[in-house]
């Protein structure tokens, strides 16, 4: 919902350091992969239930995102690197509700449920975007990854904004998560309601390989 505002803020520092990395010989999939480790060492401190050690390597995965892309943009981008950088993120995301499933049996429900709501809106960012490949249509508007970017109510911004809030005061992770999983759900159907509206006239992608 905010990351438009936060991509425009952001493009000119972000830029700026991209291109002095790239100065430096750093190879943006260095970034992505770092950026995923330190994002898996964050789940796992997560169930250990180092909360705040946890949200540094959140941070630190997310500044990571940030600059591969801009590494990749000063330099040659591909579409491997966008592929790779896509994938790790929706798995770093789910390793972190795992964390949060596996700190503490109040929470187990919950981060599960959570886990399940982020393969909806992974599924339909990604569904909408192999269909609008098809189209041809693109978000270099938004300023967005080399594929089609569908917005909704729960987006990077949110998601990071809501990792910081359970991590600070992780006695309040299930009110969170019951908030945060309905701001999911309604990404969904906006996403899926997007679809309808520009595809339904189209025909059918085949799906044989």
């Amino acid at each position: 919902m905010f990351d438009p505002i936060f991509v425009k803020i952001l493009k000119a520092p972000l830029g700026r350091t991209g291109r002095a990395l790239a100065a430096r010989g750093i190879h943006p999939d260095t970034l992505t992969w770092g950026g995923f480790s330190v994002g898996l060492f964050g789940a796992m401190a997560i169930a250990n239930e180092l909360y705040l050690f946890g949200l540094a390597c959140i941070l630190i995965n997310r500044i990571a995102d940030g600059l591969d892309g801009a590494v990749a943009r000063a330099t040659q981008p591909t579409d491997f690197g966008s592929y790779l950088d896509i994938v790790l993120d929706f798995i770093a995301y789910s390793a972190i509700a795992a964390g949060f499933a596996l700190s503490n049996p109040n929470h187990t429900f919950a981060g599960v449920m959570l886990m399940v709501s982020f393969m909806g809106t992974a599924s339909a960012f990604l569904a909408f975007a192999i269909i609008a490949a098809k189209h041809n249509l693109n978000t270099e508007t938004r300023g967005r990854k080399s594929i089609f970017y569908v917005g909704g109510v729960a987006e990077g911004s949110e998601t990071i904004a809501f990792f910081a809030i359970v991590c600070v005061w992780p006695e309040h992770f299930s009110l969170a998560t019951w908030i945060f999983i309905g701001m999911c759900w309604i990404t969904v159907a906006q996403r899926i309601f997007q679809a309808k509206k520009i595809f339904r006239d189209s025909t059918e992608l085949s799906t044989d390989i």
